[in-house]
């Protein structure tokens, strides 16, 4: 089970100081009828009793059908063993113990100075030393707390434990430890958007350290599943990326939530214990016991590919199949066992050409610039530990818009010197990151854009900068070839294609440079043709 970073389904409500509190203290109280009741541990054992019949309204209409209660209590909340008077009320007698797990109970956490928590922050816009978390650092207290409050279809308790064991690991994890010799640091070793003026971003390099992990683990061979929670908008192109470079077997599945975990209709407890059904059911591996789905979201009782969805829309069922084509490999079956409904064509995990056991110690990268030349240089992109994070390749993505700033018509040949935005990060990559390219989200089907952006990623191609062509937007279709030194990018999205480009530029490096990018010559148009087919063979097949 890995903690993925800014993961709502890992998110919890803000801790606000309860009504039992303020008056305990002397605070103005807040003007709710009832105090929200926290997931929170008792100190010592205690003793309460339960009013009877209380459960449900029409309880005590049944009546008939129960033993007789505990006790009753008089008026006076006296404990009677017999009914002492018609009026005395029934009650069950229950033993509190803190080895029983959590309870829900009123928070009663007040700030230093004394004043209730009205938000995570002391006070709106706080740094974050002001400021408490409301990520948990790891899935270990939601999984505790799905199997304690969660409640079955048929009344039976949620079970996780006794279904499978779990390991809990952080990878960019959404929650931190900022005290004690091992602190950790917010947007660099644990990413929230919480509140929302804190809101941090993993890295390319965070990447590259939670793959080598995650790769880490399933080596050892002792997991049957993996269980990855992200945020909902991008829990898709993760779980896409590990799909094509982790070398394993066994499924790999996301999860996401639409709403905080504790709130009202929060989703992403089902989704997780769908996730712990589909992985513990088998269905998903083949008659050897290997994986024949790939990477997988699973989110509202269905089992998305990691390819072939995205998040449309902020709220449950706000996910869609993209390309056109498949996307829901299985369904969870609402009461029954899961089912296929159909197995993806396209390669994944121990059948990728891209998955990390493959992948090669050293690439050719570019550097230099436009103005004084590209020069080939060799990269070290894996290494005993995996993924070198610092040899990350940076892919870009622009968006294709009708009515250019500048109209390019049939008197009016395109420069691409106007494109200064595409010029200016293809010399800052020749500079600073020798694995680079481009995505190119144009206009369906070709993925082309206008001509002058066309001819300024056309620099970009023969500066080393391989550049994929994709439909807008969430593209139906499959994006068609209409010039070889440019890579079509199939039915994908901008976002997956960025991912699966940056996979191959691991595997084959960088393009082979021409000496003035601008005007290539036959014979290097040539050869990056050549090179850009090796990529188009992933495209086609990934």
């Amino acid at each position: 089970m890995f903690a993925g970073p800014t993961a709502t389904i890992l998110n919890t409500p803000d801790l606000v100081t309860s009504n039992k509190a303020r008056a305990r203290h002397g605070l103005p109280l807040r003007p709710a009828r009832f105090d929200v009741l926290r997931p929170q541990r008792l100190a010592a054992p205690a003793t309460l009793y339960v009013e009877a019949y209380s459960a449900h309204p029409l309880e005590d209409d049944a009546a008939g059908l129960y033993a007789p209660p505990d006790g009753w209590l008089d008026k006076d909340g006296a404990f009677h063993a017999e009914r002492p008077h018609d009026g005395a009320i029934p009650v069950h007698v229950v033993e509190l113990d803190p080895a029983d797990g959590l309870y829900p109970l009123p928070y009663m956490g007040r700030q230093a100075d004394g004043s209730a928590w009205e938000e995570t922050s002391t006070a709106p816009y706080a740094p974050p030393g002001a400021a408490r978390q409301t990520f948990y650092p790891d899935a270990r207290r939601l999984y505790e707390e799905i199997e304690r409050f969660g409640l079955g279809d048929l009344g039976a308790p949620v079970e996780l434990g006794s279904v499978a064991d779990f390991a809990f690991f952080r990878a960019a994890p959404s929650g931190g430890y900022t005290t004690g010799p091992d602190s950790e640091r917010l947007g660099q070793d644990f990413f929230v958007y919480y509140p929302y003026h804190l809101q941090s971003e993993p890295g390319l390099a965070d990447l590259a350290r939670a793959t080598n992990q995650v790769q880490d683990v399933l080596a050892s061979g002792e997991y049957a599943g993996v269980q990855w929670l992200e945020g909902s908008p991008t829990v898709d192109e993760t779980l896409y990326w590990l799909g094509l470079l982790i070398d394993t077997t066994a499924p790999l599945v996301g999860h996401a939530a639409q709403r905080r975990h504790q709130s009202l209709s929060a989703d992403g407890d089902r989704n997780v214990v769908d996730g712990v059904k589909f992985i513990a059911s088998g269905v998903a591996l083949d008659e050897r016991g290997e994986d024949r789905v790939g990477a997988c979201v699973i989110v509202d009782e269905l089992v998305y590919s990691a390819r072939d969805v995205t998040k449309v829309d902020a709220r449950p069922g706000g996910y869609e199949v993209t390309g056109g084509h498949g996307g829901v490999v299985a369904d969870l079956g609402g009461y029954g066992p899961p089912q296929l409904t159909y197995l993806p064509a396209r390669r994944h995990t121990h059948r990728s050409e891209l998955r990390l056991t493959l992948l090669p110690e050293r690439v050719p990268g570019v550097t230099g610039s436009l103005a004084g030349g590209v020069s080939p240089v060799d990269i070290a992109t894996k290494d005993a530990a995996g993924l070198v994070p610092a040899a990350m390749p940076h892919v870009s993505i622009t968006k294709y818009s009708r009515y250019a700033a500048t109209g390019t018509g049939t008197d009016s040949p395109p420069v691409a010197e106007e494109e200064v935005e595409v010029l200016a990060r293809i010399d800052a990559n020749l500079a600073d990151a020798p694995l680079a390219g481009f995505v190119c989200e144009g206009m369906s089907p070709f993925g082309m854009a206008d001509p002058t952006r066309n001819a300024a990623l056309s620099v970009a191609v023969f500066a080393g900068l391989p550049v994929v062509r994709t439909g807008r937007g969430n593209t139906g279709g499959m994006a068609y070839r209409t010039d070889p030194v440019f890579i079509s990018g199939n039915n994908l999205t901008a976002t997956k294609a960025r991912l699966l480009l940056m996979a191959a530029l691991l595997k084959f490096g960088a393009l082979p440079p021409a000496a003035d990018p601008f005007a290539p010559t036959l014979d290097e148009r040539a050869a990056t043709e050549k090179a850009v087919a090796r990529y188009q063979t992933l495209f086609d097949t990934h």
